[in-house]
């Protein structure tokens, strides 16, 4: 027997209806333990559903979720921040005076972004956050002085921004982008959204040990889906990148696993009233990648 043919015939018994149901309860077991911090499990139609799977917990509403924002993710950029600062640096450059960051955290890319690349004076950055990290926020942005950050609760607070961020936060929403901005009377100029599970099968929802004891349900978006929503009210997909520091394995669901996650911009030229569906452009491919199997 080959290495090649050894190999395939060991996933075949491990994938086979003795062994597999025994790693599944063990994985899952696994799961709910310290060990499993930012791992997947499970595979549902909805929020809902999926919560109802969960034990009860706090989610992202948890001040012990802040500590490496404060203490590092403020004072640092990694490899994928960059195309959003590049993006970013020119939307300012166009104009933009404005930012919504949705799931911005304490403001971290607020912080670490602004050692890099002239911001501009009257900037006013809108954080959307749940309440421990409001609070957290606020309380850092007073102890920096900053003036600039400001926080929110809700989805309403920045609506009117000429930026709208996301970066690794939009998906544990229960919300499509689309439908967020159709619900917004004055959609931005720009969207950045950045560290977004994207693949090329059907819509779906697991769920995220988020560490602390705390879980999360997460949207996994099918990616021509996700970016031809955006691009029917008016916009255009200008850039896509690999986000190769964020990959997905849902045990027993080797065919939704995602190698990379994805980012991306979008620009519009013109702001129609809700509901126009404007000039839709053509997106911008990501170069292939292979998904795991």
């Amino acid at each position: 027997m080959t290495l090649l043919s050894f190999a395939r015939h060991f996933r075949e018994v491990m994938n086979g209806p003795l062994v597999r149901p025994a790693l599944l309860y063990l994985k899952q077991k696994e799961f709910f333990t310290p060990v499993a911090a930012a791992n997947c499990f499970g595979v549902f139609d909805s929020f809902d559903t999926a919560r109802a799977w969960l034990p009860p917990n706090e989610e992202f509403d948890h001040s012990a979720l802040a500590k490496e924002y404060v203490e590092d993710r403020t004072q640092h950029v990694f490899t994928y921040d960059y195309p959003v600062m590049w993006w970013l640096e020119r939307a300012f450059n166009d104009g933009a005076t404005s930012v919504f960051d949705i799931g911005g955290s304490v403001g971290v890319h607020y912080y670490a972004y602004r050692h890099y690349f002239k911001m501009p004076a009257d900037l006013r950055w809108v954080v959307a956050e749940v309440p421990a990290m409001v609070a957290i926020g606020r309380d850092l942005a007073e102890k920096n002085q900053v003036t600039a950050l400001q926080f929110t609760e809700n989805l309403e607070g920045g609506k009117d921004a000429s930026v709208w961020l996301s970066a690794g936060a939009f998906h544990y929403l229960d919300v499509r982008f689309d439908q967020l901005l159709l619900k917004s009377s004055a959609r931005p100029r720009h969207i950045l959204l950045n560290k977004l599970p994207l693949y090329d099968g059907e819509d779906f929802v697991t769920t995220q040990n988020l560490g602390d004891g705390c879980y999360a349900p997460t949207h996994v978006y099918n990616r021509a889906r996700f970016i031809r929503e955006i691009e029917a009210l008016g916009y255009t997909c200008v850039d896509a990148w690999k986000v190769l520091e964020r990959s997905l394995h849902i045990p027993g669901h080797e065919e939704r696993s995602i190698a990379a996650f994805t980012g991306l911009y979008f620009s519009r030229s013109s702001s129609p009233a809700p509901g126009d569906a404007g000039e839709v452009g053509k997106p911008v491919p990501l170069p292939p990648t292979k998904e795991a199997s």
